[in-house]
């Protein structure tokens, strides 16, 4: 008998769901979606037959962007099968996962940019968490290894950005350029520890969380997107942006950055400057005036045709998943209100105004996010992210609910 494709199969099962009287909740209804969207996506995939084809966002004439292995996104497909797979228990998931985390298995000794962690983590991180296959931990440490190549210890920081002759960054004037970004990776280098119990990289870790902490952030709690570096001195050189309206202006995916990558480096230190700082950089998100009712933010806070601008679905997505876990590191008042905000943002992202229909959209779930519209890349388009942290949040929900269930 020939194999149900993972659209028919999943067609099948929310069909039977949807026709047993069952009255279901917007998050089950949002991972059953999930599930069947991403299935299409799975099938697109292996119709191709190619040896690496991560679905990434859509390009200008409708067709679907495929990445790389070297491409910082490369990782979040597979990490989007993990938790899905976790979300729905359904194992047809595995193999898939598998296959296209291996497929990522190169990025573990890329030097030449500093994403090693969202590439490695977001696959072989989830992979490993999920299996406990040691090959996927073997793979953790060595990127782990690689990142730590870029640190550079007159600033105290990991680089970002190489700086080559003849580039856009050279043009700038930038010599060691460090993105907010980049405290998403430190995740990377705190499991390394954990999984060898080499203090090095935890070490690394906590040195650029506590330079960042000191020269990105403004009073208001928002954050630079880019601070250059002397890497010799380790004085600031400038501070820039790179996707922001200006150098001056609030990025909203580098807020969610900043919100998020702090959490995770509260967590593993439990140093109380890192949970005010993920705090802080919330309540200047939260009570911005700028923040749309639906809270899903525009690109830029400070974009000059608000309330005309694109809305960036993914660094909603990042925010909402950063608060499910920054809920359980405050008193109960703020845990609730964290728990609230993120549940209305992903009330949002659920709905019909951001969740595409099924097999539209690249068959990827999430609609209106940007990647940079100073340069004119990806905008009001998908990105493979915003679903990763979209799933990401979903599972997160999950667990706590089932902790408050069973404090009961």
């Amino acid at each position: 008998m020939k194999k149900l494709s993972f659209f028919v199969a999943a067609a099948v099962v929310a069909f039977v769901a949807c026709n047993s009287g069952e009255t279901k909740s917007w998050d089950d209804i949002a991972v059953d979606n999930a599930r069947i969207q991403i299935g299409l996506q799975i099938d697109t995939v292996e119709s191709l037959g190619l040896p690496f084809h991560n679905p990434t966002s859509i390009q200008p004439d409708g067709s679907v962007l495929y990445c790389d292995v070297t491409d910082w996104r490369s990782g979040f497909f597979p990490g989007t099968l993990w938790y899905l797979y976790e979300l729905t228990g359904d194992s047809t998931l595995l193999p898939y996962a598998r296959k296209y985390t291996e497929a990522v298995a190169d990025a573990q000794y890329l030097k030449w940019h500093h994403d090693v962690g969202f590439m490695i983590g977001s696959s072989f991180g989830n992979g490993y968490r999920l299996t406990g296959d040691s090959a996927y931990a073997c793979a953790v440490v060595e990127a782990a290894k690689s990142l730590s190549t870029r640190f550079r210890p007159n600033a105290g920081i990991i680089q970002s950005w190489d700086v080559d002759p003849g580039s856009e960054r050279e043009a700038k004037g930038w010599a060691c350029p460090v993105i907010i970004d980049n405290m998403m990776n430190l995740e990377l280098m705190f499991e390394a520890t954990h999984l060898t119990g080499d203090s090095s990289f935890y070490n690394l870790a906590v040195s650029h969380a506590d330079r960042t902490l000191k020269e990105h952030f403004r009073p208001d709690g928002s954050c630079f997107h880019v601070i250059d570096y002397d890497s010799i001195s380790g004085d600031v050189r400038h501070r820039h942006t790179a996707q922001g309206c200006a150098h001056s202006s609030a990025w909203s995916r580098g807020q969610a950055w900043a919100i998020y990558g702090y959490t995770v480096a509260y967590r593993e230190t439990s140093n109380d400057a890192y949970l005010q700082r993920a705090t802080g950089t919330f309540d200047f998100v939260k009570n911005h005036p700028n923040m749309p009712a639906d809270k899903v933010p525009y690109w830029d806070f400070d974009a000059p045709g608000i309330p005309d601008e694109p809305r960036d679905a993914s660094a909603a997505a990042v925010i909402a998943s950063a608060l499910y876990e920054l809920s359980g590191y405050v008193d109960e008042v703020k845990s609730r209100e964290y728990v609230d905000y993120a549940d209305a943002i992903m009330q949002s992202l659920s709905s019909a105004e951001y969740t595409a229909p099924v097999g539209e959209n690249g068959r990827f779930i999430l609609k209106h996010s940007v990647t940079s519209l100073p340069a004119g890349v990806e905008i009001d388009v998908p990105l493979n992210y915003a679903d990763y942290y979209y799933l990401e949040a979903l599972k997160r929900k999950r667990d706590l609910e089932k902790t408050s269930s069973r404090n009961l």
